[in-house]
């Protein structure tokens, strides 16, 4: 079964909202059920899989970032890995309580981890897109594979989509995705969607860094089928992540109306909705609004549009006025082409 493309996914990534702990991680993931993720996600590196521990700039955060202003890139993955030695338990914990979980990879080792594990698929993150190989690896696993998109040109995308072609795997979504932390609303840039969609014929999701639901909400109206959010019991207990992940009650309300716009959405078949029945019982017709005797005249003053609508079609008046009534009919009833000749 294509896990990814059977309905919504609503993806709840604990990322390194654990705070370090193991216990917090579990109820991280019971958390995700009890508000209605489909999925949780952790992310599989270390330190060492990332980055160097060297403090020169390259390896240093900008000064000035909203988050993590001056920051070592290793001191900072330090805080939010999740430990390899966590995920058996994590993974089994989730099967236990009933919630899919997966992870996404940051180099070989990682992918051979989760294949012990039989994770029921991947997740690429946006800042791995230039990892070609790392995606082949991925891909060639033949398992469904999510990609972000963030800060990644359209030309890195063509290649990225063309590698995961060449496995053979054709259980590829791409996701949406603003590599800004958090997302301003107006930097999501949802019309984008549309063009994800028919350039690469795949389906598409959105990996969410704002605060807000809107975002998420607007990807489904707009044919999303996977949401990603960060979540944490409470953004005031810090963490890397901590500032744009939603807490449970918000992840819960975005669950219930994830389903609601999905339900409106309906189906694109144009058919009058049975719904509106009694609606259509009072569109206009034509009916007789005075009594009438057999042989006189059909004029616009004997026959008019009126609701309801059982007569004739309104459309039709002008051409049968001067029509003679072929009997005698009281007024408030529907015309019927019988009645003329």
């Amino acid at each position: 079964m294509d896990i990814v493309n059977t309905d919504l996914m609503l993806i709840a990534e604990i990322s390194g909202n654990h705070l370090g702990s193991f216990q917090r991680a579990k109820e991280l993931i019971a958390l995700a059920k009890a508000s209605g993720a489909t999925h949780v996600k952790l992310q599989t590196y270390t330190p060492d899989t990332l980055t160097l521990n060297i403090a020169t700039p390259d390896f240093r955060v900008t000064d000035g970032h909203s988050l993590w202003s001056g920051r070592t890139l290793y001191d900072l993955y330090t805080e939010a890995q999740t430990p390899w030695e966590w995920h058996r338990d994590l993974f089994e914990y989730a099967h236990e309580i009933g919630i899919s979980i997966f992870s996404t990879p940051f180099d070989p080792t990682a992918v051979e981890l989760l294949e012990t594990l039989n994770t029921p698929l991947y997740k690429i993150a946006s800042l791995e897109t230039a990892d070609l190989p790392l995606i082949q690896l991925v891909a060639s696993t033949g398992k469904p594979i999510i990609i972000s998109t963030g800060a990644t040109t359209l030309e890195e995308i063509d290649e990225v989509v063309e590698v995961v072609a060449a496995t053979g795997n054709k259980n590829l979504t791409l996701l949406l995705c603003t590599s800004a932390y958090p997302t301003p609303i107006n930097g999501v840039n949802l019309s984008r969607l549309g063009l994800l969609q028919s350039r690469y014929g795949v389906p598409v999701g959105l990996s969410d860094h704002t605060i807000e639901l809107e975002a998420s909400l607007g990807a489904i109206a707009l044919g999303a089928t996977v949401i990603e959010r960060h979540l944490t019991i409470l953004r005031a207990d810090g963490g890397a992540d901590s500032a744009f992940s939603l807490e449970p009650h918000e992840l819960k309300n975005l669950s219930i109306s994830m389903a609601k716009m999905k339900s409106a959405l309906g189906d694109s078949n144009w058919n009058v909705n049975p719904l509106e029945s009694e609606s259509r019982r009072f569109r206009r017709s034509l009916y007789i609004t005075k009594d009438v005797v057999k042989g006189e005249a059909l004029t616009f003053e004997n026959v008019r549009s009126v609701r309801p609508g059982y007569g004739i079609e309104p459309k039709h008046l002008q051409k049968i006025v001067g029509k003679r009534f072929l009997q005698d009919i009281h007024a408030g009833t529907a015309l019927q082409w019988s009645d003329f000749d």
